[in-house]
């Protein structure tokens, strides 16, 4: 039966509010194992037995709390509910589908106003063996975590695998600093649940794949981004920022490993700096690259809040740290 509010409320009634798996979607589908979007991993609550058995003052107690939690979580404004003790007849509270649905929505989203959140140092760090490469430099890394569960935990919590790009070079030249210029550009690259963000701005963004977040992400690299130097001089230098899931796609379920590999290219009009000492054109620094920098920095949420357990990557690594001539 439908409810409203201040009737006494029936275990059905309680039960939709905790166990939905559709919308309009119970407290346990967004807040315990939920699926793909939905989920945190957090303990549930139990359900009443039988569609007419007393709610318990312990029950309701239990919503209530949970709500509570997720919202501060959320950074979420809910209706304001007192706890009930054991006797009182338990009436059917405002708002309680209406907070439902917004604490979802967030999850769903990836909980973008997240704040409880930890920023790692770096787990890993990159840097190519030598300078002076010719055509590109590769770079991979990954964040692994102990199941697919865990992994949409994070990122449904307000997780973010970030990036971090530089150069190093031991003589600073016209190429090193406009290579340097294409990292500055990236800032952090941030991929999260449903999108990713670059802190930094300028240079030519020749793709632009930042709308891609993990549940868009395939076993097959795609391109999250590609900026092209606007140095007058090096205008096919380029940085390509490339990711994939290992395990299955981003929205199975089943991964459990994030790779993002990054290509420096050096292109074949950036041979030389033509200018007064170069009348000839001829091609000064070929080779004159930088080692390039690679850097894996995870944002991961915590219990400083809401939630009582929070889940993180078990592992990270590379593969890939290359140049070629």
């Amino acid at each position: 039966m439908a409810y409203v509010a201040g009737d006494t409320i029936t275990a059905g009634e309680y039960n939709a509010f905790v166990t939905n798996s559709s919308s309009p979607f119970g407290y346990n589908h967004f807040a315990g194992v939920g699926a793909t979007v939905y989920g945190l991993g957090q303990t549930e609550i139990g359900a009443v037995s039988g569609t007419e058995t007393t709610v318990t003052a312990a029950n309701w107690n239990s919503l209530i709390t949970g709500l509570v939690n997720m919202a501060d979580h959320q950074q979420l404004s809910i209706t304001a509910r007192t706890a009930v003790t054991a006797g009182d007849t338990i009436a059917i509270k405002s708002a309680v589908a209406t907070d439902l649905a917004a604490i979802a929505a967030k999850v769903a989203a990836g909980s973008p106003d997240a704040t409880d959140l930890t920023t790692s140092s770096a787990l890993q760090t990159i840097t190519s063996g030598s300078e002076g490469w010719d055509s590109t430099a590769i770079q991979d890394v990954k964040a692994t975590f102990a199941n697919g569960n865990n992994m949409r935990y994070f990122f449904n919590g307000g997780g973010v695998i970030r990036l971090n790009f530089d150069t190093s070079a031991s003589s600073v030249s016209n190429k090193d600093t406009a290579f340097d210029n294409l990292c500055t550009a990236l800032g952090n690259l941030d991929i999260a649940s449903l999108a990713t963000t670059r802190s930094g701005s300028g240079e030519t963004l020749t793709t632009n794949g930042l709308g891609l977040g993990f549940y868009d992400l395939t076993t097959s690299f795609q391109t999250i981004i590609k900026l092209t130097s606007d140095n007058s001089g090096y205008t096919e230098l380029s940085l390509l920022v490339e990711a994939k899931t290992e395990g299955g796609n981003g929205n199975s379920g089943n991964a459990t490993s994030i790779v993002v590999k990054m290509t420096a290219a050096n292109g074949s009009d950036s041979n030389g700096a033509f200018d007064s000492n170069n009348l000839s054109s001829i091609a000064t620094d070929i080779n004159d690259t930088p080692k390039m920098i690679t850097k894996l920095i995870t944002i991961t949420p915590n219990t400083d809040g809401g939630l009582a357990t929070a889940y993180g990557t078990s592992a990270t690594s590379s593969s890939t740290n290359s140049v070629n001539n």
